[in-house]
This record gives structure tokens, sequence and C-alpha cells, in this order.
């Protein structure tokens, strides 16, 4: 991790907080205790940002200098959120496009996918605040820098985000190898929320409760699965297929 990605001390991480930085999640020593600490929790919550308490190790693998047992991880974007997105695109008449990722947590399959997202004209990418990879600079730079461009949207509760698209008109597509449908048989050309999960446990029950579409990539191998980047991509490019065939706008 370079030097300039991190603010290390509690005085110092409270202080960028409070200066707005834009903060992808903090890390607090499991023992730590005392007034400041107090404080620096009390805007954790008012500012809804990730933490983690950690072993004093972990922070110490990163930095040795005098961190006081409190390291704050910056970001190299603003994140957004769903209910400041979604009317913004509704009010400039996009047909808007989302990729909904649950659980994604190899940094170099979440940037090739948003990669293709950016490529696609898709307006943004949604992940959970946990359990998740973030946006890191290694995420940005597997990404070509698609993540400085292309909005990020990160929600405490994916499947309350989930259904919130839904409420707004979004037809919620789930992608797993046990659908019946198969992908080229749903039509795209309305406002669309596609939801890939991790390749090893899929979509979580929670978030699929929200979905309204399932459908399935036809396998013809042996393996079992596709690998989640290469199946993101071929769902984007449906979703554009059919749009251009439709005349429609893709972005």
């Amino acid at each position: 991790m370079d030097k300039s990605e991190y603010i290390y001390g509690i005085r110092a991480v409270i202080e960028a907080i409070e200066a707005g930085r834009d903060i992808d999640r903090i890390l607090i020593s499991k023992d730590l205790q005392g007034e400041l600490v107090k404080q620096l929790y009390d805007l954790v919550r008012q500012y809804h940002l990730v933490c983690r308490k950690v072993p004093v190790e972990k922070i110490n693998a990163i930095t040795r200098k005098n961190h006081q047992g409190v390291l704050a991880v910056l970001s190299p974007i603003t994140y957004n959120r769903l209910g400041e997105l979604i009317p913004s695109l509704y009010e400039e008449g996009i047909l808007p496009l989302m990729m909904v990722l649950d659980g994604i947590t190899d940094v170099r399959n979440f940037g090739a996918i948003a990669r293709t997202c950016e490529c696609a004209g898709a307006n943004a990418v949604v992940i959970p605040e946990r359990g998740s990879v973030s946006v890191g600079g290694d995420a940005v730079k597997t990404s070509a820098g698609a993540l400085l461009r292309l909005p990020v949207c990160r929600e405490r509760n994916l499947a309350a985000g989930v259904k919130y698209l839904r409420d707004n008109g979004y037809k919620i597509v789930a992608v797993s190898e046990k659908a019946d449908i198969n992908y080229t048989q749903v039509d795209y050309t309305g406002p669309v929320a596609l939801v890939m999960g991790a390749e090893d446990v899929g979509i979580s029950p929670e978030v699929l409760k929200e979905c309204d579409t399932f459908v399935s990539i036809p396998m013809f191998g042996s393996i079992e699965s596709l690998n989640v980047s290469v199946a993101a991509g071929i769902m984007l490019y449906e979703v554009v297929r059919q749009r251009l065939i439709a005349n429609l706008e893709v972005i």
C-alpha cells in the first residue's frame, strides 16, 4: 500500500473525516479505548464510514509509524448513493443500466467488470459496504482507469438497494447457472439492473429475494461456471445488442 493512500493516528484520522476526505475504510485496534476513540466512533457512525476492528498486528503490517492503533485507508474516488444517483438519471432522460455485484472480492475481477461496464455505457456499479472488494489503487489500475469515470454506489444494505432499484422501475435480472431462462430470452430495453454473485457462493439469498428475473448463460463444457467478469461482459453486451436493434440510446 502506497503511503499516500492512508492516514494514521487517532487525531489525524478524526481531522481527515471532519475535512471531508474520501475514506474507503478505517482500521481500529480491537483493544483501543479512550475519549478520542469514542469521538472517532461517533464520527464513523455520523458519516456512515466502513470501520473494522482488527488486531494491532494488521495495522503494524501496513505501517510501523506511531499509528496509535488507528489507520484510515483513503479512497481514490467519491462513492455515490443510489438514492442520489437514480433520480438524476431519470431527470436527464437516460435509459439506465446498472451492474450490481454481490460479494465480489477479487480485485482483478472487479476491475475487469468495471472496465467492461464503462465500455458498454453502464451508469454505475453497485457494491455492498462489507464482504466486497472496494475501490483502491489496484482496482483502479486493473480497470484501466474506468473506476475514475464510472460511478460506484456503495450500499450499507445491498438487498435494500436492489429493492430501491426495483421500486423505481428497474427490471432486476439475477444471473445464475441454476436459472432455467436463457439470458437472450429476456427483454433488456427498459431500465435494467444486472446482478452478479461471487463465483463460489453466488448471489446471497437476501438479494435474490429482491430479483424478479433469473437467467443463465448456456454452458457446454465440463467446467460448471464462467469467470464472473466474463459472464458480466456477456450480459452487458446482450443489453447493448438489444438496445441497438431497438434504436435506443445505449447511454
